[in-house]
């Protein structure tokens, strides 16, 4: 009798994906598993609201360059290693009306004026869907979210 082949995930990818390495040497941070696992995040968004999750990822990656970038709770989030928490200070995440963007405490209640337009709770700014995305505003409160995680090192 014959045994039964199974292929591992390894072996069911493109080349380009397998052990880290692509055809062209080995993968940069912005290829690293858990960036491959943000793009796909991105790619599984209803169509219409993928270019503001990139921009949402362009903006937190322009002020937090070394943080590593991995899915959390479902969904994109930043880290730097070595603090409690993972690290952890910074998410988003696209939902029905709008794009959440998820931060430590208090950093939403540290910025109570520039977010008066905004939908806010503790911890979550809600980005609606039908307006631009504030870049500015996003790498403010990521900037801070970092310092935050960094200071209290909870």
């Amino acid at each position: 009798m014959k045994a039964l082949e199974v292929s591992s995930p390894e072996q069911d990818r493109p080349d380009a994906m397998r052990s880290g390495r692509s055809r062209k040497g080995p993968r940069t941070r912005t290829e690293s598993k858990s960036s491959l696992e943000v793009d796909a995040y991105i790619a599984r968004a209803p169509i219409e609201f993928r270019s503001k999750l990139v921009e949402v990822r362009r903006a937190i990656r322009a002020v937090a360059p070394d943080a590593v970038e991995v899915v959390s709770y479902r969904m994109p989030g930043y880290s730097y290693p070595g603090y409690a928490y993972k690290g952890m200070f910074a998410w988003f995440g696209v939902q029905r009306n709008h794009i959440g963007l998820y931060l430590r405490p208090p950093t939403i209640g540290d910025h109570p004026r520039e977010l008066a337009g905004y939908t806010t709770t503790k911890s979550a700014v809600h980005l609606p869907l039908d307006r631009a995305i504030p870049t500015a505003l996003i790498q403010r409160l990521v900037r801070a979210s970092a310092r935050i995680m960094k200071q209290r090192g909870d």
